[in-house]
């Protein structure tokens, strides 16, 4: 079975696939100074309580936009797995994503992934919008290729902001409120914070599809924050929690790994 991993700033998330049947998934906090020993005492735990072992895991694939975890993560499936990992971006790796902009060099890792992964599931021209630490907007063109976006803060990442410059305020939940407009100081950071997200994406999308000129581009969500605004909006025509993880067994299976 394949073993995905996708280390993102705020979490590292791992997934066993058996052909294209995920058989489970988890996550932990992206921390840098995380050994491979300590990955693999958590990752044996939770493969356990599932009723697999290391020995399952016959190949593994890394996508990584945070340096100082990736050796560790390959150290993980080297020493503990028994196997030589695929990294994406390295030369030897065919993947088939390409990058339509100015610097392809700078385009992270995921998303490269969420583009092509968009593309064979949901077709193109389309907009994946990533809600995770930020708040990314990439879109995809007919034939799959990245075409560049926009990147916003990450809505907690704004409320940890506003939270340290203003001394005063609360921190409150990401959550629905009940009116836009409050009557309370949390009421009125709980509206300015969500359906400002909204509105936010909203106007990107709108804007996005305008400037493309395809206003039939599909539209889908995907990152650790999307199901908290899945049903608030309509510009959304599929929330994915698993997009990444689609695309990195794509990717595994064009090199003969799954």
């Amino acid at each position: 079975m394949l073993l995905a991993i996708n280390s993102n700033n705020t979490n590292i998330k791992f997934a066993l696939y058996d052909g294209e049947t995920q058989r489970g998934h988890w996550r932990i906090a992206t921390d840098p100074k995380r050994t491979a020993d300590e990955y693999a005492v958590w990752i044996s735990q939770l493969l356990a309580l599932e009723n697999f072992t290391r020995a399952d895991v016959t190949a593994a694939i890394i996508a990584s936009v945070v340096p100082n975890t990736t050796q560790d993560l390959e150290t993980l499936c080297r020493t503990f797995f028994k196997i030589e990992p695929m990294t994406f971006g390295r030369s030897e790796m065919k993947h088939g994503a390409v990058a339509k902009v100015d610097r392809p060099e700078e385009v992270g890792a995921d998303r490269l992934i969420n583009a092509l992964a968009a593309h064979i599931v949901y077709g193109g021209p389309c907009i994946v919008v990533d809600l995770g630490t930020a708040t990314t907007f990439d879109v995809v063109d007919e034939d799959g290729a990245y075409c560049g976006g926009s990147i916003a803060p990450g809505v907690r990442l704004s409320v940890d902001a506003l939270r340290a410059a203003a001394a005063l305020l609360p921190r409150v939940a990401i959550e629905p409120p009940e009116r836009v407009i409050g009557r309370s100081t949390i009421e009125c950071l709980k509206s300015g914070t969500y359906w400002g997200y909204v509105s936010l994406m909203e106007g990107l999308v709108a804007r996005i599809k305008k400037e493309y000129g395809a206003p039939e581009m599909k539209v889908i969500a995907t990152g650790g924050l999307a199901p908290l605004f899945d049903g608030a909006t309509d510009c959304f025509d599929a929330v994915d929690m698993d997009l990444t993880m689609r695309g990195l067994v794509s990717i595994a299976r064009l090199n003969d790994q799954a």
